[in-house]
């Protein structure tokens, strides 16, 4: 039987953008369904979890961060610009266009519009809370430029809070976050660990 992954994430975080592509082939080649659940992580589960925004950690925690996103990037030979012009950025309304899509696209569409923001964020260097960018996001995905005005939604709002509130329930507490059966894998470098669940079904 084809599990379900619900995968919570925060559409700004390199280590989702790092892990993105690689989670979708695994998915896909296990024939799992997938949740896309883009979830307000500074503003809602950070508080509950007790973590921390990167400005306000310790300056050695900060430091090993940027360590680590180099050392992936080389290893999984995936471009990533450590300094990003566009980092810290919101996150918020990219997140609810990714909603938008999925409401009325569905998860294929969720999943290529993710990646779509997280390249931008990462290696094209483009501002994903400026919304110029998501229209042309939108465009060059071959994606209904309604889906932006349908972002402001209250269905969409709605959405978003309770996606916040269920990976506060699933006990989520970073990005990405893939839960399967209740059984949490954080971090990108935990993709190894999905792969085998999805094997046992």
């Amino acid at each position: 039987m084809a599990l379900t992954i619900d995968y919570y994430f925060s559409p700004n975080s390199p280590y989702v953008y790092l892990g993105h592509a690689r989670f979708a082939a695994i998915a896909q080649a296990a024939g799992a369904t997938v949740r896309v659940l883009p979830v307000d992580l500074g503003g809602k589960v950070f508080p509950i979890s007790g973590g921390l925004p990167l400005n306000k950690r310790a300056p050695q925690r900060q430091a090993y961060r940027m360590v680590e996103l180099k050392r992936f990037s080389e290893w999984l030979d995936i471009p990533l610009t450590l300094q990003a012009k566009y980092f810290p950025v919101a996150a918020d309304e990219a997140a609810k266009l990714i909603i938008a899509v999925d409401l009325k696209d569905g998860t294929e569409a969720a999943m290529k519009i993710t990646g779509a923001v997280l390249r931008a964020v990462w290696v094209e260097e483009r501002n994903i809370a400026d919304e110029s960018t998501l229209a042309a996001l939108l465009t060059e995905q071959g994606l209904s430029a309604a889906r932006l005005e349908e972002s402001h939604s209250q269905a969409v709002h709605e959405r978003y809070e309770i996606d916040s509130q269920l990976a506060i329930d699933a006990g989520v507490f970073g990005a990405p976050s893939y839960v399967i059966d209740g059984e949490i894998f954080w971090g990108q470098d935990r993709l190894d660990f999905v792969q085998r669940r999805l094997a046992r079904g």
